[in-house]
């Protein structure tokens, strides 16, 4: 059977060789053959043509796409790709890291060789697993990818290689067209000729988003998402570590595991399975082994996540504003410097400022400054925590207001506010300050921004200070304390004192600043305010003065138009403390870029405004204001001792209340008031000016338990030459005379040699003078002699010279002080009435007579007489109305001022006691001892 198979097939083989060998099969072989391969060969030249042309139209599309696109060179790349946008950091002062400026897009630098190799190969398996073979794109997985765009699949791959991603991300846009595409293929190619794998990785992994971190920031680059997220160094990921965020990219806001709140999702399953899709390409591309894998996979990357952080800005609200602020405008004033404009260039053109502003913020949020203030951490601190705990601020407003946008009428409460700042005196440091109570409540800062007037903190810069330099007044000057009127402006002002109606009389310049008497400080003003002394101010950096403000008199109280920030007025205070010179007070020391550069740095410009001389005084003289003066409780609230001195302010209807004061070292300043200026008092607290002297305690001493060598230095302010201690007569301030001398008036004080009295003084004269009523007078020439007394009489003209004739009552020249009270004033006569005095009623209490005073209203004295008429003795008005005698029979006259004498009292016989037996010659009895225990024969007799 098979060898019958065999022979069938031989047949049919030999039958098909015999058809190749047929003559007429073969020549019709031979014509199809040449026709199939002519046609073989026109199509492969056809399409050979139709791929030449459309290669060549494709080259043309293609350049017609990038041939307005650049050739950019090496360097310009290189600036493309490595000038990352970074975020500024912030610092406290000696190099304490605070935190970083709020931004959109929070960004870290860091080396790749610093970048641990999990996350560098996770990226790479799943990114651009041929990343270290191509030459900047993959013709194959391009194809691919335009193949799935044009299926719309729902498997999409991707096309960009990293190097791709990079000039998308870094130099063009994310637009979607072949125009851009068409850029990012040349400009891939370009950059992989000019950069290595390692310099094109450094820049994808420093510039790519990886969604938010835990304080709900968008990130950027692997540093900030390492530590955003996991809270570790990029170096110090562990594998599902490194596998989360290489797994960002692709959906950074999507796999995010956190929200923009900060807190963590409720589902965090879209991350993790993009997490095991990163594991399993580096265990298929071999970055990882089976073991690894497996563990990775197992691992609860949930535990990682950090907990939910505060930014800086949530810790420290005003700092990291008040930062912000005043970078912007110094990067502002750089960045029109390099554009040829000037500081005055920008204060005078609003729109160039606004511009170069706008570009600051830009600039500053994004190029990785390194921002170094001088607030000293500790003492901020401490300071936050003793405003916090202070309960003594006062009660709590509610205000109502329309709203501007719907004409609604709302209400808000109001707290008492406090603006604080601490400065460092020789350096203009800001050391520390407070900008409020609650940020989310009121976010103006109360310390460098919210304007106020300044109370009586005024008088030393605008009155005192200036008044000593101009050589017009010495601590010792008198100023006459007694109401005045003056118009000003069209307007009457009669400024008061504290207590209204209370004046004080001659007092001296360094009693009324103590004290703030309001009144003499408004007349030393007036003294020197043509001289414009309002220049003082603006040399010591008060930048909201009004033309009006030179001469208005108000002023010289704190009656600024625009007010004054707690900065600016302590910062001029620190003015005293630096022996004249102002030193601007600044925040900002300096600003390093992220190359390391110092673009900014803070340099000191001391301006002379006092001499040290009127700066030793003035300092001397609110040395009293802690003393003895409107500030004295101060030092019992401290906890340390230093040579302070300062002074205190009230503003008008009790809005305001302000102490600033300084030391060698620091100047420190307070103030309080509400947002919507209002009273102030409240019976249920402590009175308001005090309760700021209370908070200023409570905060410096915290601030000396952070840095008490700063705060509490163990020096004085040291006298500079000039300075002389003299006697002079407390009422002129000159030289005193021998009638100064003997009216006990003579007092010594310091005072600036330059300005020291040099004439004797004249303010006094010799007269004669009553009491009446407990009140001196003149005598007048028919007074009696027996009842005047030696005394001092003001000179007309010196009361000249002080502005008599605008004070109705000069006897309130006199000071409420029994120093003076043998000093009289010209107009200090009673008249005589013409008539004779009333007569007084004796009683008589065993040897002794008595009597009240005549109800006359110009009686001197009394006169005791016998029945005969006999003169026994004269008796002054006011002492004590009392005779002694054993034998006389007496009557009593009342004497007026002019020598008239009233008729005669009641007679009075005196009872004459025999000697008793027992009594001994010479011993008194107990009767007579007792009264003359009841007699004081000495008082107001005249024998």
């Amino acid at each position: 059977m098979m060898r019958e198979n065999w022979n069938k097939a031989k047949i049919y083989v030999e039958r098909i060789f015999a058809l190749f060998h047929n003559e007429k099969l073969q020549k019709g072989s031979r014509i199809t053959y040449g026709v199939i391969w002519n046609l073989v060969l026109i199509f492969i030249i056809i399409a050979s043509i139709g791929l030449a042309f459309a290669g060549g139209v494709g080259a043309g599309y293609f350049a017609s796409l990038v041939k307005d696109e650049p050739v950019r060179t090496y360097a310009e790349m290189k600036k493309d790709i490595t000038d990352e946008n970074q975020t500024t950091k912030l610092y406290f002062a000696n190099n304490v890291y605070l935190g970083k400026m709020r931004t959109d897009l929070e960004r870290e630098e860091v080396s790749v060789d610093k970048v641990s190799d999990y996350l560098k190969n996770g990226i790479i398996a799943t990114e651009d697993e041929y990343f270290y073979e191509h030459n900047g794109i993959v013709p194959k997985a391009l194809l691919r990818a335009i193949f799935q765009e044009l299926t719309n699949s729902s498997n999409q791959t991707g096309g960009s290689t990293l190097t791709q991603q990079i000039i998308k991300n870094q130099i063009l846009t994310n637009e979607v067209s072949f125009d851009r595409k068409a850029k990012e293929l040349l400009l891939a190619l370009r950059l992989e000729k000019f950069f290595t794998k390692n310099q094109i990785l450094d820049a994808y992994l420093n510039n790519t988003t990886f969604g938010r971190n835990s304080t709900g920031q968008n990130i950027a680059g692997v540093q900030t998402a390492a530590k955003g997220i996991f809270g570790v160094d990029a170096k110090d990921l562990n594998l599902p570590q490194s596998a989360f965020i290489a797994g960002l990219p692709q959906s950074p806001f999507g796999y995010t595991p956190f929200t923009n709140q900060g807190t963590v999702k409720k589902n965090l399953q879209p991350g993790i399975n993009r997490m095991k899709t990163v594991l399993k390409r580096m265990h298929d591309n071999g970055y990882i082994t089976d073991k690894e894998y497996k563990a990775a996979l197992q691992y609860s990357i949930q535990k990682d996540f950090i907990s939910p952080q505060k930014n800086p800005r949530e810790k420290y609200p005003w700092l990291v504003d008040e930062i912000e602020r005043r970078a912007i405008d110094i990067i502002a004033t750089i960045l029109a410097k390099k554009d040829g404009y000037s500081e005055v260039n920008l204060q005078k053109n609003k729109a160039l400022n606004e511009k170069y502003i706008t570009l600051a913020n830009r600039n500053i949020r994004q190029n990785g400054y390194k921002i170094h203030t001088t607030v000293m951490k500790d003492i901020y601190d401490k300071m936050q925590k003793a405003k916090n705990e202070f309960h003594g601020y006062g009660p709590i407003n509610t205000v109502t207001y329309t709203d501007p946008k719907t004409g609604e009428e709302k209400s808000r409460i109001e707290p008492v506010q406090i603006g604080a700042m601490l400065i460092e005196n020789r350096t203009g440091k800001i050391l520390s300050f407070v900008g409020g109570r609650d940020f989310k409540l009121e976010q103006l800062n109360h310390a460098t921004q919210g304007k106020r007037p300044n109370g009586s903190t005024m008088k030393p810069l605008l009155v005192y200070g200036p008044a000593l330099e101009l050589g017009k007044i010495s601590p010792g000057s008198m100023i006459a304390d007694t109401r005045f009127s003056i118009t000003s402006g069209g307007k009457k002002w009669s400024p008061e004192n504290y207590t209204i109606g209370k004046e004080y009389g001659l007092v001296t310049a360094r009693q009324a600043l103590a004290h703030s008497y309001n009144i003499s400080a408004a007349k030393a003003y007036l003294n020197i305010i043509a001289m414009r002394p309002a220049n003082y101010l603006k040399k010591m950096g008060f930048t909201s003065l009004t033309d009006g403000d030179y001469y208005n008199p108000a002023l010289s109280l704190g009656g600024i138009t625009n007010g004054v920030t707690v900065e600016e007025n302590v910062n001029a205070y620190a003015t005293f403390a630096n022996g004249g010179k102002f030193v601007d007070a600044y925040l900002i020391d300096k600003i390093v870029d992220k190359n390391g550069k110092t673009v900014y740095q803070h340099k000191t410009k001391p301006e002379q405004v006092f001499s040290p001389q009127t700066s030793y005084l003035t300092i001397d003289m609110m040395r009293d204001v802690l003393g003895y003066g409107t500030a004295a409780s101060v030092k019992g609230m401290l906890k340390f001792s230093a040579d302070w001195a300062g002074k205190t302010g009230t503003t008008q209807d009790w809005k305001d209340a302000w102490f600033v004061a300084t030391n060698p070292n620091v100047t420190f300043g307070t103030w309080i008031g509400y947002d919507t200026p209002s009273d102030l008092r409240d019976s249920n607290y402590p009175n308001y000016s005090l309760r700021n002297l209370q908070i200023w305690s409570k905060l410096i001493n915290a601030a000396y338990d952070a840095k008490p060598s700063i705060v509490a230095p163990k020096k004085y302010f040291s006298m500079p030459s000039g300075i002389q201690r003299k006697s002079y007569c407390a009422i002129s301030g000159n030289l005193p005379s021998q009638l100064c001398a003997d009216a006990g008036l003579v007092k010594t004080d310091l005072f600036n040699i330059k300005f020291a009295p040099q004439k004797v003084d004249n303010s006094l004269i010799t007269g004669k003078y009553v009491t009446i009523k407990g009140r001196n007078y003149l005598a007048l020439d028919s007074t009696p002699a027996e009842f005047t007394g030696s005394g001092f009489l003001f000179n007309p003209d010196f009361i000249k010279v002080i502005g008599g004739n605008q004070i109705k009552d000069l006897q309130k020249l006199i000071p409420n002080n029994p120093l003076w009270s043998k000093v009289l004033v010209p107009d200090d006569k009673i008249t005589d009435d013409g008539k004779p005095p009333l007569p007084v009623k004796v009683t008589i209490k065993g040897h002794q007579i008595k009597w009240n005073e005549s109800p006359s209203t110009d009686v001197v004295g009394y006169r005791v007489y016998s029945k005969d008429g006999i003169h026994l003795a004269s008796m002054k008005s006011g002492s004590n109305l009392t005779y002694y005698s054993n034998n006389e029979n007496v009557y009593v006259v009342a004497v007026d001022v002019a020598g008239n004498e009233s008729i005669h009292s009641n007679f009075i016989q005196m009872k004459i006691e025999p000697p008793k037996e027992h009594q001994k010659s010479g011993e008194k009895t107990d009767e007579n001892k007792k009264d003359e225990d009841n007699v004081d024969i000495n008082d107001g007799l005249n024998h």
